[in-house]
Order: structure tokens, then C-alpha cells, then sequence
């Protein structure tokens, strides 16, 4: 089968990719010719650097997540926003910390914010309240995502077994912490408790937060 014709696309899929098995830190110029299949300096043609290279990606990722719709009223765009952010961050876990750190934003960012200011801009919020709005949006659903990730097992499950762990290991524990064996046996022991359930009842106090910015009838 003849391989594709090398383009700036086809190199930051397959940079995308890459990431995705094997980290960020396992990207390079070199590793991704040589998964591309051609020479290092064949990528020079389609990308300055390993720089637009992270800026190219960022913008792939920016651009599989859904973008508030006109026809819908700020909550629920923000919401749909939420979610969607949350499931592609899941896939490429390393972008979460890239986000904010590219200084040379893409089309898909670019309209992506766009679209999200318009959401709120169109139901009233003045441009100061709308940058209170987004910064209290953004830190709540990518500090969640950067939690998730961090956890020791997934979030959907699993966590119970890490406590019950813990909890073994420290003799004294009722007595030394009680706070946090009420929470264990009351909460995370329970059976069903999973961490990731935590973030639709996050989601609806930071919404009715910016609820608080929106102009008042």
C-alpha cells in the first residue's frame, strides 16, 4: 500500500497519536519521522519546529470539542461545552496542560472562544462578567480533568479499594482522622461511589455561579 503523501496534517495526526500511546515526552522530531516514515528533515517542509508542532496538536484537540450553538441559551451550551471537554481530554490526557501554555492559538481555539463568549455575550453578560464567567468555567472543568487523571484508578470506579487500603494500613484511623473515615465509610466505601460522579454536581455549582453574573430582570 503506498504511504500518504507527507502534509502538515498527516504530521500532526500522527503526533496526536503519538502522544497518546506513549506521553509528550516521547515526542520529538525525530520519533515522529520516523513513525511518518520519512526523513527528519522532510517535517521542516510543513512545520518550522517542535513548537508549531504542539501548537498544531493543541488546536486538533481544541477542535473535537463541541462549541456552544447559537441557538441555545448559555447554560446549556456551557454545558454541552463541559462535557465535551471532559471526554476529549480523557482521550488526550496530555493536552490538559497544554492548553493554556501555547502562545500561538489556531483557528479552532480562536473560534472555539469566540463561539463561547458569544454565548454569553448574547444573553446579556457584560464583557467584564463574561471574562469572570469563562475563568471560573475553564478552571473548574480542566482542574477536574487534570484530578481525574491523577487519580490512582479510574474514575468511574476503583477508588473504593484504594481506601479500604489505606485505611487498613493506618491501625488508628477512626481515632487519628475521623473526619476522614466518616467520609470512607459514609461516602467513598458505599457501594456505586464513583469519583467521576462528582463532576455534573460540580458542573451545576459553578453554572449556578455564573448564573450570579448574568444581568438581572
Amino acid at each position: 500500500m503506498a504511504r500518504p503523501p507527507l502534509t502538515r496534517e498527516n504530521a500532526l495526526r500522527a503526533a496526536v497519536r503519538l502522544a497518546d500511546e506513549s506521553g509528550l515526552e516521547a515526542l520529538s522530531m525525530r520519533r515522529l519521522a520516523t513513525t511518518l516514515g520519512v526523513e527528519a528533515m522532510s517535517l521542516y517542509h510543513h512545520v518550522r519546529n517542535k513548537g508549531e508542532i504542539l501548537d498544531g496538536m493543541v488546536d486538533l484537540v481544541i477542535g473535537e470539542i463541541a462549541s456552544p450553538r447559537p441557538a441555545t441559551g448559555w447554560r446549556t451550551g456551557l454545558e454541552e461545552v463541559a462535557r465535551s471537554t471532559r471526554t476529549a481530554l480523557a482521550r488526550h490526557p496530555w493536552a490538559t496542560a497544554l492548553l493554556d501554555s501555547r502562545s500561538a492559538p489556531g483557528p479552532a481555539r480562536l473560534a472555539h472562544l469566540d463561539a463561547m463568549i458569544g454565548a454569553l455575550r448574547r444573553d446579556g453578560f457584560t464583557v467584564a462578567a463574561t471574562g469572570h464567567a469563562l475563568a471560573l468555567f475553564d478552571s473548574y472543568v480542566r482542574g477536574f480533568a487534570l484530578q481525574e487523571q491523577a487519580l490512582p484508578v479510574p474514575a468511574d470506579g476503583g477508588i473504593a479499594d484504594v481506601a479500604t487500603d489505606i485505611m487498613a494500613r493506618q491501625e488508628s484511623m477512626a481515632t487519628s482522622f475521623p473526619h476522614l473515615t466518616e467520609m470512607a465509610t459514609e461516602l467513598v466505601l458505599r457501594p456505586g461511589y464513583a469519583f467521576g460522579d462528582e463532576f455534573e454536581v460540580g458542573l451545576a455549582v459553578v453554572l449556578d455561579g455564573i448564573a450570579g453574573f448574568a444581568p438581572q430582570d
